[in-house]
């Protein structure tokens, strides 16, 4: 067994696999096991999508059940998760702006009083922006829902 050392440490070294340069600080060893796995990974989930898409998500028959009906609307995109969690990380960044404000409370009250102020504005317009989108989605999806029935 061959020694690589890098960085003053000692990494076991075979021979075998591929070798991805890291820069200056050294290299990682991926065995070919792994990259095998990445091939056969990658053919099952195009394959494993596919028959997903097809037989489930496109299928006119409508499921049987509760949650197979909650999944067949969560696979095909009619529920949304993206409001929810838009909404609770507009909450926490709020709250953790305002506490980041009082950093600045000993060293300039006027660049604390600034993130305080401008701060939870700040994020307010950026969260807004989100959810206009959200809103036109959930406006289109509204009219094509209508223009449907009719």
């Amino acid at each position: 067994m061959q020694t690589l050392a890098t960085n003053d440490l000692i990494y076991p070294y075979t021979g075998s696999g591929y070798t991805y340069s890291e820069g200056i600080e050294g290299s990682i060893t991926v065995p070919d096991s792994v990259g095998i796995w990445i091939i056969v990974a990658s053919i099952l989930a195009i394959i494993g999508g596919i028959l997903v898409y097809f037989l489930f998500v496109k299928a006119k028959n409508n499921p049987k059940g509760k949650f197979l009906a909650w999944l067949k609307n969560f696979l095909a995109f009619k529920t949304m998760w993206i409001e929810p969690i838009l909404k609770i990380s507009y909450y926490v960044e709020t709250i953790f702006v305002i506490l980041f404000s009082f950093a600045f409370i000993s060293q300039s009250f006027l660049t604390f009083l600034g993130i305080l102020v401008f701060g939870p504005i700040i994020t307010r317009l950026i969260y807004e922006l989100f959810m206009m989108f959200i809103m036109v989605w959930r406006n289109t999806q509204d009219i094509a829902d209508n223009t449907k029935k009719k």
